[in-house]
């Protein structure tokens, strides 16, 4: 899963940078820098943020079935 994970943090800071560009098309490098590293660290929180939503609702299913 790290390799699908690093993948998606990637393209976080792409689309970030894409964004960024379409904003304003003479951004500088330290402008394009910035939202490359704010995607990459955006996607990585994303992600961990669907993960527990997922692990919390798996343990959430398993309870049900324990008292059924």
């Amino acid at each position: 899963m790290g390799l699908l994970d690093t993948l998606g943090e990637v393209a976080g800071a792409i689309a970030a940078v894409e964004a960024a560009e379409k904003l304003d098309p003479d951004a500088g490098l330290l402008t394009k820098g910035i939202a490359a590293v704010a995607g990459f660290k955006g996607a990585g929180a994303l992600e961990d943020m669907l993960e527990k939503k997922d692990e919390s609702a798996a343990d959430a299913g398993q309870g049900d079935d324990a008292q059924a």
